[in-house]
């Protein structure tokens, strides 16, 4: 059946659109997208929005889980997680993400790439889990931010195959820190695979970062977090990232793992079509304060803020839609560039711009509706209308 949204105000994410309507086809494609006068009448159901915004549907490219559910540990029939955590998800307006996992050894990591690879091509209700993103096990120990460090390992051609076999083309992302031993073999191996290569969690010099950033490696892995940072006279890995020209760039924008000034300073170094909003949430998102575990470690939450018995801060808490609220708000990103680097700009850096992360005729109707402080809605799958607080 199909569907009418009208009275809206689109955020397409490239233009607003005043006064706009969208139509969903019964097959959950955008059939129609302009101004609500022009829309044609169609049969099926019509929902007046009121004035709020209908954006892209929101696209987590890192994310480890949320709402007691962990795809870093998870232990429980994946099919079940996955379930629970896209039902839950799309009341943050996320419509699709990448499942962030990771494994303390080879045959662990292989084996858990295969269980979700079989999820994902099954697929779940509610969100869309998008494809796998591996941050780890080749980080760096000295960035090893939260990871624990007996999971960590330096790469091997013969394994990186071994993996992105098991994963049959689920894998979309792989966190790579340059200065390891036959990381260079590697990121070429993955760009030959269609694996994006991101930069991250890593201790090298402006140099080899800035030679990699110009090679094989495109994305960047939570910008300013488990990277070396700026010195005037020793740019570090956030100076070739600064003055990078293509590379896109995430940023977890909870207002506890990067200042609001330095999230300023990224966008006004790479512009909002360059940066990538994440969470890099883990099980800890949607529940109370309390004690947590992730990846073998203790992690204690508190007032939102999550840190490792040492005080390491550890993934976050935050859900993408108050990362666009932050962005917007704390940031002072228009709402329209905010929408779009948690939408448009994901969906490119990821591979997904063909189908998902603008409102655009063609494409999925992956929907989500907000008002200006970002609140949700109503969240749309497909054509499928998966969460509403209308």
């Amino acid at each position: 059946m199909a569907t009418t949204l009208y009275y809206t105000n689109i955020l397409t994410p490239v233009e607003t659109i005043e006064r706009g309507a969208v139509v969903v086809s019964d097959d959950g494609k955008i059939a129609y997208v302009g101004p609500m006068e022009n829309a044609p009448q169609v049969e099926g159901k019509r929902i007046d929005l009121r004035g709020r915004y209908v954006a892209p549907g929101f696209i987590d490219a890192h994310v480890h889980g949320g709402k007691g559910v962990s795809f870093l540990d998870y232990s429980k029939n994946v099919a079940e997680g996955l379930r629970a955590y896209s039902e839950w998800v799309v009341s943050t307006g996320v419509t699709g993400y990448l499942c962030s996992i990771g494994g303390p050894d080879t045959q662990s990591l292989v084996q858990r790439v295969a269980a979700f690879a079989d999820v994902i091509e099954a697929g779940v209700p509610g969100a869309e889990p998008l494809g796998l993103h591996l941050e780890g096990p080749y980080l760096s120990k000295e960035k090893k931010g939260a990871f624990n460090p007996a999971w960590l390992h330096t790469p091997s051609r013969d394994e990186v195959k071994e993996i992105i076999k098991a994963g049959r083309g689920t894998i979309r992302q792989l966190t790579l820190a340059p200065e390891l031993s036959e990381a260079s073999e590697v990121a070429s191996l993955c760009r030959t695979e269609g694996v994006v290569v991101s930069l991250g969690h890593t201790n090298t010099d402006y140099e080899a970062a800035c030679a990699a950033l110009k090679g094989n490696y495109t994305h960047v892995t939570h910008t300013f977090n488990a990277q070396r940072g700026f010195h005037h006279r020793e740019p570090g890995v956030l100076g070739a990232i600064l003055t990078s020209d293509e590379v896109t760039a995430e940023l977890i924008s909870d207002n506890v793992h990067v200042h609001p000034g330095a999230m300023k300073v990224l966008v006004r170094c790479l512009g909002t079509d360059r940066v990538v909003l994440i969470t890099d949430a883990f099980v800890a998102a949607g529940m109370p304060d309390g004690e947590y575990e992730s990846v073998g470690l203790k992690v204690t939450v508190k007032n939102g803020l999550s840190t490792l018995p040492d005080g390491t801060i550890s993934s976050s808490t935050a859900t993408l839609s108050q990362c666009v609220h932050n962005a917007h708000l704390s940031v002072g990103v228009p709402l329209l560039d905010a929408v779009k680097m948690a939408s448009l700009n994901p969906a490119r850096a990821m591979g997904f711009a063909s189908r998902l992360g603008s409102i655009a005729v063609g494409k999925d109707a992956s929907l989500v509706v907000i008002d200006d402080q970002v609140n949700v809605y109503l969240t749309m799958v497909k054509g499928q209308v998966v969460y509403s607080n209308l």
